[in-house]
């Protein structure tokens, strides 16, 4: 007996993934016009959300693999948007902190971030949006649970398929 073909339109990863590739790419246009990334945007969010974070802890707040972030961040600090100070609490340690000019281009990117997000939950109601958020932090925590997942995922969202 033949097996029932996938629905693309209610598989979940594909759902999860057309969603987000919407948001990146309307946002993405904002960005652009910024002079910056979508990494770069996660970057500057996460540090103006919670600043002086070692390149380990940033890499798991944007999900960016850390040889990308390290790239990254040595590029936003030639371009004046992030420093990196010796942490106060371990001197061995490096943490990424944003300019003045970095927590300014942040600050000038948050409304429009916020606007997408509004506009993507139009019709959702506050406790819909509260329970979505929370189901989606869910998953992402069932599948970084998996092992196997943790591993042959690049954290920029890409599966790796790896072929025998």
């Amino acid at each position: 007996m033949a097996e029932k073909p996938l629905r693309l339109d209610g598989y979940l990863p594909y759902l999860i993934n057309r969603a987000g590739i919407s948001m990146a790419n309307h946002f993405g246009l904002v960005l652009r016009q910024a002079g910056v990334s979508l990494q770069d945007w996660r970057v500057l969010a996460a540090l103006r959300e919670r600043g002086g974070l070692r390149l380990t802890e940033l890499a798991a707040r944007t999900s960016i693999e850390i040889s990308t972030l390290s790239r990254l961040v040595a590029g936003m600090e030639t371009a004046g948007l992030v420093s990196r100070e010796r942490d106060s609490d371990d001197a061995r340690a490096i943490a990424i902190h944003l300019t003045v000019a970095g927590d300014s281009l942040a600050a000038r990117l948050t409304p429009a971030a916020e606007q997408l997000e509004r506009t993507a939950l139009a019709g959702f109601s506050e406790a819909e949006t509260a329970v979505l958020k929370a189901q989606l932090e869910r998953l992402y925590g069932n599948l970084a649970a998996v092992p196997e997942l943790a591993e042959a995922e690049e954290p920029a969202g890409r599966a790796v398929i790896r072929r025998k």
